[in-house]
């Protein structure tokens, strides 16, 4: 029996409650099973696993990569995307049960993140253009055949969250600071309504741009239908834990702030404003959890300076 890390272990029960206990138990059951149907080989888990089962494999001559998980909207809108983007601009989804939460993906390589690049401009410029070929206009019919809005997730939905934050701290707004939380509720309807929706990554960060023979491509797509802007917030707060040095983290945000509007022919204040909503929607993602909140909110308080 293959031997899993504690905490993820822990992780899967704690966010999926009874259905990620089940998931435990059924996992050795579940490789052997798509291990065979998909002629998989010397499987291999990942040092890192988090929310999901993710092993290197053989299959024939090729490397490949297994992802598992508790079936949930979540998986469903990453393979949907997946289906959509073809191989452009991310890896190739190579088989998948939806049903099952089960994928079988193109392992890139050499798979090196573009965290691992040292010089922040250029990795801006390659984060800006991979965008770019992500970005998708919404079919009318999702792959298989059904509709586009039940297979992605709406961006909406995900800042209907900052809804519950006054109820949660009883009308009060807990580490939220009040001038951030109400400039970002202020413009968060304008930004909402821009005009250019498309299909987005929706976790677009460093971590997940990764080096291959076909050049910068992403992985783990959470397929977000909202408009292109949003696209931003995840990369501006990443690689997580930046902000420590806070002069440089601020050099460092002007900077991809002017990249961006460069590249993407956007105004700054497009940029920042969808920075700053990122980065209270992560705070209260944090809260919700359990998790620390501070980073998220510390970066929203360095966008509010940026000019």
């Amino acid at each position: 029996m293959m031997d899993l890390p504690a905490d993820f272990v822990q992780n899967m029960r704690d966010v999926f409650g009874q259905d990620g206990k089940q998931f435990i138990a059924d996992l050795p059951a579940l490789i052997d099973e798509f291990a065979g149907r998909w002629g998989l080989s010397d499987i291999q888990p990942v040092s890192n696993l988090s929310f999901n089962f993710v092993a290197i494999a053989r299959r024939g001559s090729d490397n490949v990569v297994l992802k598992l998980g508790v079936p949930r909207d979540e998986l469903i809108s990453e393979i949907a995307a997946l289906q959509l983007y073809n191989g452009k601009g991310a890896c190739r989804l190579l088989e998948h049960e939806e049903e099952r939460g089960a994928m079988l993906l193109e392992r890139l390589k050499p798979g090196k993140m573009l965290s691992e690049l040292g010089d922040d401009d250029e990795r801006t410029h390659i984060a800006a253009d991979v965008m770019m070929k992500l970005w998708r206009d919404i079919p009318y019919q999702a792959p298989g055949g059904s509709s586009a809005i039940s297979k992605f997730i709406k961006l909406s939905d995900w800042f209907d969250a900052l809804k519950r934050i006054r109820p949660h701290f009883d009308g009060g707004i807990g580490p939220f600071s009040r001038e951030h939380l109400e400039r970002v509720e202020a413009f968060l309807p304008g930004l909402l309504a821009e005009p250019d929706v498309t299909l987005m990554h929706g976790d677009f960060h460093h971590f997940n741009i990764l080096s291959s023979d076909r050049g910068w491509l992403v992985i783990d797509p959470k397929g977000v239908i909202g408009p292109a802007g949003y696209e931003v917030g995840p990369f501006m707060i990443n690689p997580w834990g930046s902000v420590a040095d806070v002069n440089q983290f601020k050099v460092q945000a002007e900077r991809r702030v002017s990249i961006l509007a460069e590249h993407l022919d956007w105004q700054r204040q497009r940029i920042i404003r969808w920075s700053m909503a990122h980065a209270i929607l992560s705070a209260w993602w944090a809260i919700e959890d359990g998790l620390e909140d501070e980073y998220s909110l510390r970066c929203a308080e360095l966008f509010s300076e940026i000019k």
